[in-house]
This record gives structure tokens, C-alpha cells and sequence, in this order.
């Protein structure tokens, strides 16, 4: 079975050449040019994702109506990440409390120095404090692989899929001529204009699903106990099964460590998050070459890095 990061990296090579063939054949059929129509999707797709990817802590907060909190003020949420950062070679980051009783988490933040680590208070209430070890190293693990980033890159590349083939369109209703300088065959064009930016979608879910495939094995390597995050999934996917709850938009919600959306079973494909059960079967399979003691370090774990003045 590959790896998650090799997994990632097969998806990206699709995706980008994915990019490449349509913004080639819609460059083809309006401007003559395949390097037009790739320049022009990325650009307008690369403008926004960039405005979202520099404002995502303060969008995801607002959204979700998370509220920063002082260590003081969260001391489980505040001893925990405190404990586990330095095993990612990372500083602490903010934390922040989401009012609902839904129990989930999130990671948000373009890099460590603006990260946010955010628990629900249902999941305060519904973990133990070892369960909420693993969660939050899980989310760390997010923060450590810079997961906001490759997301944002996933999402511009899909994005401009999808602009290219409104660009088509939006030509073709207000009777552009352009097609008449390509020579593209019709029903190539057509194919294309349906079938990429499903694909695109696809492609994109497909690379969230191995990311948190990662972060799970990473945070349970690192946080050293694999057992407290499959523990702590079971409970969570229990309570989304029972009582879906509603965690900022669709975008927010695939941050979650499980989706709080769905309270039934989706077509895995276009899902953001892997099966639960699957995910709880990897950790459990995970050699126990380490015992978990509360308080100390794991093996594997990685020199902190300096805090940044």
C-alpha cells in the first residue's frame, strides 16, 4: 500500500497535468495560445486562494465564531499542547475554544507562528484526557506538514481547472468568436468542459483523505499513542453519526479532524475525510513499539526548534 506522502504526490502529478491538458485546450480554442489559457485560469485562481490562504486563521475563526483563549482559560486544552508541541519541533500555538457541542477539533493557520489549534466545547466534555493527547497531536500534525499550504496549492490548481471551463462558457453565451481561431475538435472541448472540473474535485478530495491519513500517523508516532486517537475518532464519528452538527461552512468543516456535516455514509469520493473505521483499523495496526506515559517524550519525537523573536 503507498505511503500517504507518496499517495499526495501521484495526486498532485494528476492534478497538475490534469491543469495543463484543459488549460491548454480551452488556451487552444480562445485565444489560439494553450500558454494563454493557462496563464489566465492560474492567475485568477491564484488570486484568490492566496487572499484565503494569508486571512485563513482570522476566516476560519470568524466563521466558526472561535474565540482565542489564554492558556488560563483552557488549562486541559493548554497542558496538552503544551506537553506535545516540542515533540514536533514546534512552539505552542494559540488555542481557541468553538461553542458547540459537537465534539471536534481543527488546525488552522498558514504556518506555526500563525497557527491555531481549536477544540470544541463538546469535545472538552466528551474526551479524556489522554483521547484529547491524541487529537491534538493529530492536529499538530497538520500544523508540522504545513497542510494549509498544500491545500491552498491543491485548491488553485483545481480552481483554475474550473475557471477555464466557465471562461469557455461565459465565452461561448455572450457569442465569443474565439473558437473559430482554435482548432480544438467540438466534442473534445465539450468532454473537457464537462468531465475536469469534477475530476479536479475529485483529485482534490482525494489529497485532503491522505492528508489526514498522515496527520494520524504522524500524531500518533509523535504523540506517542496510537490507541488515544482511535479511541478518541470512535467517539467523535459517534456522536456526527448521531447528532450531525454544524461547524462553520463545508470549506471549515473538512478541517475538522471528522467531518461534523454528514450524519450518514457519502460516496467515499467525494468525501474530505477518510472512513473512520479505516482510520481507527491503521492506528490500531500501528506496532506498539513505545509505552505511553503521560508527560514524557515519545520515541522518534523531533528537536523543538527555537521560538522566533
Amino acid at each position: 500500500m503507498a505511503s500517504p506522502v507518496a499517495k499526495t504526490a501521484a495526486l498532485f502529478a494528476v492534478i497538475a497535468a490534469l491543469f495543463v491538458v484543459v488549460g491548454g485546450v480551452v488556451g487552444e480554442y480562445l485565444f489560439g495560445s494553450w500558454l494563454a489559457g493557462l496563464a489566465i485560469a492560474l492567475a485568477l485562481s491564484l488570486v484568490l486562494n492566496l487572499v484565503s490562504y494569508f486571512a485563513c486563521d482570522r476566516l476560519v475563526l470568524w466563521s466558526t465564531r472561535a474565540k482565542i483563549v489564554a492558556p488560563a482559560e483552557a488549562p486541559r486544552l493548554a497542558a496538552a499542547v503544551q506537553e506535545l508541541a516540542p515533540r514536533f519541533g514546534l512552539v505552542a500555538p494559540r488555542l481557541a475554544i468553538v461553542p458547540t457541542p459537537s465534539p471536534n477539533a481543527f488546525a488552522t493557520g498558514r504556518d506555526e507562528r500563525h497557527a491555531v489549534v481549536a477544540a470544541t466545547e463538546g469535545l472538552l466534555r466528551t474526551v479524556d484526557d489522554r483521547e484529547l493527547r491524541g487529537v491534538l497531536a493529530h492536529e499538530l500534525a497538520h500544523v508540522r506538514d504545513r497542510d494549509v499550504l498544500l491545500m491552498t496549492f491543491a485548491a488553485t490548481l483545481a480552481g483554475a481547472i474550473s475557471f477555464a471551463a466557465q471562461l469557455v462558457l461565459f465565452t461561448t453565451l455572450t457569442g465569443g468568436t474565439g473558437g473559430q481561431r482554435g482548432g480544438v475538435n467540438p466534442l473534445v472541448l465539450l468532454v473537457a468542459l464537462l468531465t475536469a472540473p469534477i475530476a479536479a474535485l475529485v483529485l482534490r478530495l482525494a489529497i485532503s483523505r491522505a492528508r489526514e491519513f498522515r496527520a494520524d500517523e504522524i500524531g500518533a508516532r509523535l504523540g506517542g499513542d496510537p490507541e488515544a486517537l482511535a479511541s478518541a475518532l470512535t467517539k467523535i464519528e459517534a456522536s456526527a453519526q448521531r447528532r450531525p452538527g454544524k461547524l462553520g461552512s463545508p470549506a471549515q468543516a473538512s478541517l475538522c479532524i471528522v467531518n461534523p456535516l454528514r450524519g450518514g455514509s457519502l460516496a467515499s469520493l467525494f468525501s474530505t475525510h477518510p472512513p473512520t473505521a479505516e482510520r481507527v483499523r491503521r492506528l490500531r495496526a500501528m506496532r506498539p513499539d513505545f509505552a505511553y506515559r503521560p508527560g514524557s517524550r515519545s520515541p522518534g519525537a523531533v528537536a523543538a526548534r527555537p521560538v522566533r523573536s
